[in-house]
């Protein structure tokens, strides 16, 4: 399920391989969608290292929740997984294969963290800056035609609606995927 688009995007998923590379898609499409251009190439490589540790250490599934949030200066990316062993961020020798994961998400996000989640998991999650652009609130408007007058014209003109009001916040919005599986 992916939430309304406008500033907050939730992807529940199994943490395998061929589903960490739809993620990575989902996230570089969201980000453009929010014109975040410059954060895809981070956010889709600290996302990939966060699933692959629920992959290789997630106990007893490797069920998880992917959340991007698109803060006022910042995108937050966090994934929450059921198994209540907060990570460890590893001392990789110079020829370890693996075990770089984490401290790779701390070198390129602006902070990164691991909690408890209250119930029997954990979230980990990591920040980077926003680039201030655009004001948000820009993003989430779409033109609408009103009537105009006075009453002899005979046209229309496009005004912008802003489409962050109360009554369109809360309500998730369906998405189907493109990808089979």
């Amino acid at each position: 399920m992916i939430s309304h688009p406008s500033r907050h995007c939730t992807v529940e998923l199994q943490a395998l391989p061929s589903r960490i590379g739809q993620v990575r898609r989902i996230v570089s499409a969201q980000l453009r969608y929010w014109h975040m251009d410059p954060l895809i190439d981070r956010a889709s490589l600290g996302v990939t290292e966060l699933l692959s540790n629920v992959h290789r250490h997630a106990q007893p599934d490797k069920t998880c929740t992917v959340e991007i949030e698109l803060l006022l200066d910042r995108l937050k990316v966090s994934v929450h997984d059921h198994d209540p062993r907060l990570p460890v961020v590893a001392d990789a020798g110079p020829l370890a294969t693996c075990g770089r994961g984490l401290a790779m998400v701390a070198a390129m996000s602006e902070s990164w963290g691991a909690l408890p989640d209250g119930q029997s998991g954990k979230v980990v999650w990591f920040t980077l800056p926003a680039p201030s652009a655009a004001p948000l609130t820009v993003w989430d408007r779409r033109p609408r035609l009103t009537a105009v007058e006075p009453a002899e014209r005979l046209f229309a003109e496009p005004a912008l609606v802003d489409h962050t009001t109360e009554e369109h916040r809360g309500a998730p919005v369906p998405v189907r995927s493109a990808v089979p599986g």
